[in-house]
């Protein structure tokens, strides 16, 4: 495939996870009274991931994600020279999902963008938890994704199935740490919804890309020696 089929693979898999994800966050969580609720969020991010993993996983890989891009870096699983790029098609397309989002949300009567499905620490998290527990929470979830998708996309992993165990470890990361920070494990992510949100959470964005690609980097150095012990 060539670099820019693989860039346009990766802008439309994250445009497709942030108005997915961030989507369910804002139109249905809550909606009207009895919403799907933080569990429907979970599983709305996990879908995204799964569906293009599938839909344009064999183009590009499927990272989606600039923590996803470092990590596989780190393991020796992706080229230095596609790292930038990746990155900016990642977080261009992320932003793209989350202005279209803002353009159906804002056609409610009464809308506010609030936190617009942001991530924050403090005042901005939804449990209200203090900068510490967000930060282990980000670079604890975002190792633990990255390990899970050096395993399932491992020669040796049964083939065909690594999305699903993607996508499901995306939802379970979002059950654990919603409360926390509402979960971010994603630069392209976090940026995009700040774009947009009406609080401090551009401020405190600088958290969503230290943290997650950190705890992306560790992974990719933990798994270079399972992979030597083969």
């Amino acid at each position: 495939m060539s670099l820019i089929q693989k860039l346009g693979a990766e802008f439309f898999g994250t445009f497709w996870l942030v108005l997915g994800g961030c989507g369910a966050a804002v139109l249905a969580a809550g909606f009207p009274d009895v919403g799907i609720g933080f569990l429907g969020v979970a599983f709305a991010f996990g879908l995204t991931v799964l569906t293009m993993a599938y839909a344009v996983g064999h183009i590009s890989g499927g990272h989606f994600n600039p923590a996803v891009s470092f990590g596989l870096w780190t393991a020796g699983k992706f080229e230095t020279k596609e790292l930038l790029p990746y990155i900016v098609a990642q977080v261009v397309g992320g932003t793209l999902g989350a202005f279209v989002l803002y353009l159906i949300a804002s056609g409610q009567a009464g809308f506010e963008a609030g936190g617009f499905a942001s991530n924050g620490f403090g005042e901005l998290s939804p449990g209200k938890y203090n900068l510490s527990s967000v930060i282990i929470t980000e670079v604890v979830m975002t190792f633990m994704f990255l390990f899970i998708i050096l395993g399932a996309t491992d020669a040796k992993a049964p083939a065909g199935f690594a999305p699903i165990a993607i996508g499901l470890g995306l939802t379970l990361i979002h059950l654990i740490s919603i409360p926390v920070s509402n979960t971010s494990v994603n630069p392209a992510r976090s940026t995009a919804a700040a774009l947009f949100a009406d609080t401090a959470a551009m401020g405190q964005l600088w958290v969503f890309w230290v943290a997650p690609i950190a705890g992306a980097i560790l992974a990719g150095l933990v798994w270079r020696f399972f992979a030597s012990s083969k």
